[in-house]
């Protein structure tokens, strides 16, 4: 936390000239079963999941939102989970055909879903990319079987593999996810997935360290995972790993051949605008002079009764002037980049002026370098870079 008052500096309410670049996250809560390390919004499915009902709610929800953003076209679409590729085809092209009905969806948007190995059949992945899916993420985790049971994951490496090679067969475009600072997990097989899941040959890799959340399996009875020394190692030998193989490290934990960066999240990460619609799904909507706040109730079966009227959300706010500066840092300085000095104005409606004394304490700690175009974080603050966003979480 800051100790810098800076509330004199801020103007009263945000001034867009222009509004951001809009997307839209679907979420599908149902999993086959629940991860231990997992704090996202899903639930096991028991029985058949009601996907026929579940996507009329979907898009019900969507229809009350549209006076929000009413003629502007939506960029990218990304609908996770959950498992997603649960869904029958039949559900995904109604879905996806009651968006394009709904919003006038660009062209060439971007749009991903979220598998899982253990879910994967061949027919559904053409059934998907004809439906308009055109990039898949996939989440491996792992390619060893002894790291695949701890993290509790319904596939083994064999079928990673197998499912891997059938969406690159399918879709141009793949992410694989990759997690390492795992139980019991040594530097050297750490390296060894990452070479296994380069190999694979996707175009984009999201490398995370596994972190031990609040309110999961994981937190309750804790694993024994690599102390800090091994997990930074880990993180350097990635990192060195991915750059020896071609791709570019453009975000905290995604790596990118060239031109395959993912323009959702990169939508996110510059502070965009973004529908959000299912159960527990959230949504960043900035208007001529605010930015608004919402968020879904978390449990299906509310959703499912709630979709379509106002008892739908959990929250819905005004985003307070004084949290613009944080929210904005919070994702900007996780581009290895870092971000143009005019974005803060065109994302937040604030002059820079309010953060200069908070740019020039980063700076001062080498967790920062900036010019008179653009802020970036050094190697130091990329390590420490919980560190440099506290600094705007005034």
């Amino acid at each position: 936390m800051s100790s810098l008052n800076l509330s004199a500096g801020l103007q009263a309410t945000p001034q867009f000239d222009a509004l951001p670049p809009l997307s839209l996250y679907i979420h599908v809560p149902w999993c086959v079963r629940k991860c231990p390390y997992c704090d996202f919004n899903s639930h096991e499915a028991r029985g058949e999941l009601p996907e026929e009902a579940y996507v009329a709610a979907l898009l019900a929800d969507l229809e009350m939102t549209l006076p929000q953003v009413w003629g502007r076209p939506v960029l990218t679409v990304f609908i996770g989970g959950g498992t997603p590729s649960l869904l029958s085809v039949a559900a995904m092209d109604t879905l996806l055909s009651g968006v394009r009905a709904r919003l006038p969806l660009a062209a060439d948007a971007e749009i991903t879903l979220e598998a899982n190995p253990g879910t994967v059949e061949a027919g559904k992945f053409a059934g998907f990319r004809a439906a308009g899916v055109n990039r898949l993420s996939l989440g491996i985790q792992s390619l060893n079987d002894r790291h695949l049971k701890a993290l509790g994951r319904i596939h083994d490496a064999d079928e990673a593999r197998r499912a891997a090679d059938l969406a690159l067969t399918t879709f141009d475009n793949v992410n694989l996810d990759l997690m390492y600072g795992l139980p019991e997990q040594t530097v050297a097989e750490a390296g060894a997935d990452l070479a296994a899941a380069i190999a694979l040959g996707s175009q984009h890799l999201s490398a995370y360290h596994l972190t031990i959340e609040p309110n999961t399996w994981f937190h309750r009875y804790p694993p024994s995972v690599p102390d800090d020394d091994t997990a930074a190692a880990m993180q350097d030998a990635v990192e060195a790993q991915l750059a020896a193989a071609g791709f570019e490290h453009y975000e905290t934990s995604a790596f990118a051949r060239a031109g395959k960066r993912s323009r959702h999240n990169l939508n996110y990460w510059k502070f965009g605008d973004y529908l959000g619609i299912g159960a527990g799904a959230h949504a960043k909507i900035s208007f001529k002079n605010n930015i608004l706040r919402e968020s879904r109730t978390r449990q299906p079966k509310a959703y499912l009764e709630r979709a379509g009227s106002d008892a739908v959300f959990s929250e819905h706010r005004d985003v307070p002037v004084a949290e613009l500066p944080g929210e904005f840092m919070m994702n900007a300085l996780r581009l290895n980049d870092g971000f143009d000095l005019d974005l803060f104005r065109a994302r937040t409606g604030l002059d820079l002026t309010c953060i200069l004394p908070l740019l020039d304490a980063a700076e001062s700690r080498g967790l920062l370098i900036r010019d008179h175009r653009s802020a970036v974080p050094t190697a130091l603050g990329r390590r420490f870079l919980n560190d440099l966003i506290g600094l705007f979480l005034d």
